[in-house]
């Protein structure tokens, strides 16, 4: 009987031992659920949906007012910043703006509110709210703002109207070949060998490497003093200019050799997943003025401004969020029948010259879902985070 007592005690023991434990574990994953959010977490998340190297010349994208160390109550999506979107964070109880348009482009010689950009700067620091712009860099990556617009058109087949140059780079190291795949994977898995619709893409070719390791050397192989000859691979994958650091360490955490023989080269290449503007089919040809209507209701444009229609029906769209004439050759030479954006002048809707319809929907038409791009992405990745889109209308033009 005593020890049917303690059998039966040291069940109960393990029994309340297993339950404290997966009672401490539920409690761990439920406050890792609900951790502090911290700015630096979502910027470095949004940087690396729409990197800050992708955005123009002329552009000011990145943190504007905040410390990125800051921790975030929740955040106000919206197209432009302005005193209204920043007053309505505070009401909300938020101290984030994430705005698409950066509220300054330029430097600010005075901060004394004689306009609207100063009087929205004073009342960010004012009230300790942070502003984030994601401009340039966001229309610039494939999964960004013309998507968005090609996914509420219904564009199928879509593709980069004017591919980035000058954005990847090529890393050449030399590998032993046991170490091979060791550092083909480790440099995966940080983003190179990403090519397209393609990832883990990479090539290789044997040869023989030489050395003669000096005294205090610690070879891999070899041995001091001696001339050695070594099976290496030389092992070469592309990579996105901003993971060049990622890449070499993801290499070097690796590789075997105390001293490492490898070589980066910038590439020319159009990368086909980076650039301005988008183009694709509808799935069905529909008929020229069908589609400004769908076009106008789709993208709540209180005026469509267009060219005469150059055929009776359409189905290749070019599109481009905001100012777009920039690309009206591009969408001309890739065939498209219709070319969808805003900002057109009057003298430059006759560069389309009965060769492409070009619609005018109005810049902040042609950008609006931009906001719903952020806040989904952001509820895909912060579930518990509270972002709210603005209820602040920022365009500032009206139609009669």
């Amino acid at each position: 009987m005593q020890g049917d007592g303690v059998g039966r005690g040291m069940k109960y023991s393990c029994y309340v031992g297993s339950l404290n434990c997966f009672m401490n574990q539920s409690a761990q994953s439920f406050l890792k659920y609900f951790r502090r959010m911290i700015l630096k977490d979502i910027i470095s998340f949004l940087e690396s949906r729409a990197n800050l190297s992708l955005q123009e010349s002329y552009d000011n994208s990145g943190l504007i007012t905040g410390n990125a160390s800051m921790e975030i109550t929740g955040a106000i999506i919206s197209l432009d910043c302005t005193e209204e979107v920043v007053m309505e964070a505070h009401r909300k109880g938020c101290n984030l703006v994430i705005a698409h348009h950066p509220i300054v482009f330029s430097g600010l010689k005075k901060i004394n509110g004689k306009n609207y950009v100063e009087r929205t700067i004073i009342a960010a620091i004012k009230h300790d709210i942070a502003i984030y712009a994601i401009h340039t860099n966001l229309d610039n990556v494939s999964q960004g703002v013309n998507r968005k617009i090609a996914e509420v058109l219904g564009l199928q087949d879509l593709k980069t109207l004017e591919p980035m140059t000058g954005k990847l780079q090529k890393i050449s190291v030399f590998v032993p070949e046991s170490y091979l795949e060791k550092v083909r994977l480790a440099m995966f898995e940080v983003g190179a060998g990403e090519i397209g619709q393609y990832d883990h893409c990479s090539w290789s070719v044997s040869g023989t490497g030489t050395f003669r390791a000096g005294e205090g050397a610690q070879p891999f192989t070899g041995t001091i003093g001696s001339d050695h000859h070594e099976p290496e691979h030389k092992l070469e994958l592309v990579f996105p200019t901003w993971k060049k650091s990622e890449v070499i360490a993801a290499m070097k955490s690796v590789h075997p050799y105390e001293e490492i023989a490898y070589d980066i080269y910038s590439i020319e290449n159009q990368w086909s997943e980076i650039g301005a503007g988008m183009i694709g089919e509808l799935p069905e040809a529909l008929n020229t003025l069908d589609f400004l209507h769908l076009v106008k209701t789709k993208m709540k444009a209180g005026v469509v401004r267009y060219t005469e229609p150059t055929k009776e029906q359409v189905k290749r769209i070019a599109i481009c969020g905001g100012s777009g004439s920039f690309l009206l050759k591009h969408a001309i030479q890739s065939g498209a029948d219709v070319f969808v954006t805003a900002d057109f002048k009057y003298h430059q809707f006759f560069d389309a010259e009965s060769r492409i319809v070009i619609a005018d929907i109005g810049h902040y038409e042609s950008e609006q879902y931009t906001m719903q791009l952020l806040n989904d992405w952001l509820k895909q990745k912060f579930p518990t985070f509270a972002s709210h889109l603005t209820e602040v209308i920022t365009n500032p033009v009206y139609y009669l």
